[in-house]
């Protein structure tokens, strides 16, 4: 069945004309930027071929107030971003040699893309000792201060012969002369215990559950987050593995790094992009052609969109310098919010007399259009306020993408669409003309009880809504990869990157004072075994006072002319000139250690994340370390660290995971705030045109909005962020609705019902699919979009009113 439309004299709006040649100038003006738009985005992905970002950090917000917390952050997150670790565990300590050596020979076959960080173990350790050779006589641990304290010079002198004669002495490193009373190697012994890991035949490995693990440091040689690299080096540690099982049936491996994450959120992300692009064009596409079984307005609405994806895509890479793939994954959503403006054109060509010209229509509808657009711009306000770079940049990506297609609309449709273009088939006709049959709301007695139930129900269901901020619940990563995270976590006794303490101070040397009196008011959490330690540089370079304590102590207590020295010449039968040799080779390990000659040491190469050094630029006199804690047993107890850092002067705890989640708290409050604001400014506007009946407009977003909160707390689904920023989507997509049913004739709202309709089914496609993302915060927005759009549209014919409604034509 077809209709042609029929007369449009009971319009109370007279037909303006229009300005032939200034529209068909600006319609030429406009194929010139949408040719340059082509231009440049052929060139960012066919010449350039750039990638989206798909580092997750990039969508949070940095510290408020911080810099240096943040830098810190950021230090700890960049040590572990480019490495990969592998641990090739066997019961057989040479099976799982020879399997390291097979996983390492496919490894080494792509230097460009992983290498080893470490070399023969034996050699480590020879180029480890001696950074520390010329300040042996400066570093001591505290059991050897205490002891040193209480034991007499006999006893010392008696270990002293202990180890000359070797039965009893422990370990030694380098000849008896340079260490006679063992105290290096009792300080190189307790630097070990911070790590399980130990040198073997020329490895590092550790032991756990009847297993030797090979350890193997590879360093990325390209972005984690790229996803060219992603794509290479998956596949290469695959191989690896494979070779490695190969090699030994029963070898366990385990691998852990950055890349790993990232690689599976790029999978993620990409898969749901195509899906949810795909899906949306689809449906749009079935939708458009059941509804005109016409190709051409299914070419214009294409032709519209795609402009806004091309405009949305150029001018966000020239503002941002990069996009992120969440964005793009975002973005698929647009294409059921750009398609509205087309859509509004057409149906009204469609409702509209075909004596009409297009462009004396297109002045008719350009304060609906308007309207629509700056509701919508409205809506991604809020995101584009928000201190979010990843929310920022979707917001200012859909409101490009928007007000490019809507340039389209306004600048080539009238040209393009004539009153013969279009028909309408039986299937829209039938559904146009359903709003007569939709119940409309009065205050009367009925209307009055349905309100008080309604009521009654969010009422019920908004006391039940609790919230939830944190960020662990926004992510979701494969349950291998953390499996594989925690057990080599457990294995190597590696800190976590997210709570820590920040040390700041004056001076290297305050930094290392403050980091010192900092582990002396930890001790009473290691003796209880919340924690096994901590990291920290003054743990291998204590400050200039502890070295000089240090190096008195020993003086005093050993080198002195009646201390131990002298007892072992006397027991020995050696003369004073035997002492004053050793004592001066002895005296000769005097040099202080600093941190700086510390990090720039291949021994102080794994800890360099813990040395800020001097913060804040050349200028600044601030200095600034990590202590990093290891082994923590309770997460629950993590008040009991944070409560050690505000007894000292200069000291910080950090709990990012804390942090960030309190951030999100924060942006939630400010951004139901910004809600309400939103509908406050878009009532006052609606009211500008339609005076007494703008409620009418503005009330189906509004009890959606309060119907799918109120839903969410009888269902124990915690209100987020997410959900909020969905909410402000909602009131910019579905004050629309509200305009197109705001008609002044019965005959135009069937036709607005009908653009109601294909939008609100579209919005639904794309939406829907986003609800069924993997990603909790793309489903979190999806879920809100999803039950708020349905409602929106089976309300909004309730609020039409049943007489036109009263506005200003100005």
């Amino acid at each position: 069945m077809t209709e042609r439309a029929d007369s449009d004299a009971s319009s109370p709006i007279a037909p303006v004309p229009a300005k032939p040649k200034v529209l068909r100038g600006l319609a030429l003006a406009w194929l010139l930027i949408v040719a340059l738009l082509l231009s440049h985005n052929a060139y960012l992905w066919l010449v350039q071929r750039v990638s989206p970002d798909t580092d997750i950090l990039a969508l949070l917000p940095s510290s408020r107030h911080d810099d240096v917390m943040q830098q810190a952050f950021a230090h700890m997150v960049d040590s572990a971003q480019q490495k990969v670790v592998v641990l090739v565990g066997e019961r057989d300590w040479d099976k799982a040699m020879q399997a390291a050596s097979a996983y390492e020979a496919v490894i080494g076959k792509q230097p460009s893309l992983l290498q080893p960080m470490a070399g023969d173990a034996a050699q480590l350790q020879g180029a480890w000792l001696s950074t520390f050779n010329q300040s042996r006589l400066m570093l001591l641990t505290q059991e050897q201060r205490d002891k040193l304290h209480k034991d007499s010079p006999q006893q010392w002198s008696q270990l002293a012969l202990s180890a000359m004669y070797g039965a009893f002495g422990g370990p030694k490193l380098g000849a008896w002369q340079d260490d006679p009373f063992g105290l290096f190697s009792g300080w190189v012994q307790a630097r070990a215990q911070e790590t399980p890991v130990r040198p073997r035949d020329g490895r590092l490995f550790v032991e756990s559950g009847g297993r030797s693990y090979v350890l193997l440091l590879l360093n990325l040689q390209q972005s984690a987050f790229s996803i060219s690299a992603q794509e290479h080096v998956i596949p290469l540690l695959d191989r690896a593995t494979q070779a490695a099982k190969q090699s030994a049936p029963d070898v366990e491996i385990i691998t852990a790094g950055v890349i790993l994450h990232a690689a599976a959120g790029s999978r993620q992300a990409s898969s749901e992009m195509t899906t949810i692009g795909a899906g949306s064009l689809i449906g749009i596409v079935l939708l458009m052609w059941l509804t005109f079984r016409s190709l051409k307005p299914i070419a214009l609405i294409a032709l519209s969109i795609a402009i806004g994806c091309l405009g949305a895509l150029s001018v966000s890479w020239l503002l941002f310098g990069r996009l992120h793939l969440l964005t793009l994954v975002f973005g698929a959503s647009l294409v059921g919010i750009a398609q509205d403006y087309a859509i509004y054109f057409l149906c009204a060509r469609l409702g509209t007399d075909r004596h009409m010209d297009s462009r004396q229509l297109l002045r008719r509808l350009l304060p609906g259009l308007g309207l629509m657009l700056l509701a919508a711009v409205i809506g991604y306000l809020g995101m584009a306020l928000t201190p979010f770079p990843g929310l920022r940049q979707m917001a200012v990506f859909s409101v490009l993408g928007l007000l490019f297609a809507w340039l389209t609309v306004i600048l080539w449709f009238p040209a393009l669409i004539h009153a013969d273009s279009l028909r309408s088939t039986g299937l829209a006709d039938r559904y146009s003309h359903s709003i007569g049959k939709w119940p409309q709301f009065r205050f009367n007695r009925i209307g009055v009880v349905l309100l008080a139930v309604f009521a009654v129900f969010v009422v019920a269901g908004l006391m039940r809504l609790k919230v939830s901020d944190d960020i662990r619940a926004l992510q979701k990563t494969p349950q291998h990869l953390i499996d594989d995270q925690i057990k080599l976590g457990k294995l190597l006794d590696t800190p976590t990157p997210a709570q820590f303490y920040l040390v700041r101070g004056d001076s290297a040397e305050i930094v290392l004072q403050r980091e010192e009196q900092l582990k002396r008011h930890l001790q009473t959490a290691i003796d209880k075994k919340l924690i096994s330690g901590v990291q920290a540089i003054s743990n291998w370079v204590p400050s200039r006072q502890q070295q000089q304590a240090d190096h008195d102590l020993v003086a005093d207590k050993l080198l002195a002319p009646q201390g131990a020295l002298a007892a072992i010449a006397t027991a020995i039968d050696e003369n004073e000139q035997w002492q004053q040799d050793l004592r001066q080779r002895l005296l000769a390990q005097s040099k202080p250690l600093l941190p700086d000659a510390f990090i720039a040491s291949p021994a102080g190469q794994p800890w360099r994340h813990l040395w800020l050094g001097k913060t804040g630029g050349q200028s600044a006199t601030q200095y600034a370390s990590i202590v990093a804690v290891r082994g923590l047993s309770d997460y629950r107890q993590l008040q009991v660290l944070a409560d050690v850092a505000p007894g000292i002067s200069g000291v910080q705890w950090v709990d990012k995971v804390a942090d960030i989640s309190s951030v999100l708290s924060y942006y939630r409050q400010y951004m139901t705030w910004a809600l309400l604001a939103a509908y406050a400014t878009i009532f006052m506007l609606l009211s500008l045109r339609y005076r007494r009946a703008a409620w009418r407009a503005i009330a189906p977003p509004l009890l959606a909005t309060l119907a799918t909160l109120a839903l969410f707390g009888v269902i124990g689904q915690p209100l987020q962020l997410f959900h909020v920023l969905a909410c402000l989507l909602l009131l910019g997509l579905g004050v629309d609705y509200g305009i197109f049913l705001q008609e002044p004739t019965k005959r135009h709202r069937r036709f607005a019902w009908l653009t109601v309709g294909l939008s609100a089914i579209s919005a639904l496609l794309s939406f829907g699919l986003l609800a069924l993302s993997s990603s909790p915060p793309l489903h979190a927005f999806g879920l809100t979009m999803l039950i708020g759009m349905a409602l929106v549209w089976l309300t909004s014919p309730c609020f039409a009113g049943s007489k036109p409604p009263t506005y200003d034509t100005n």
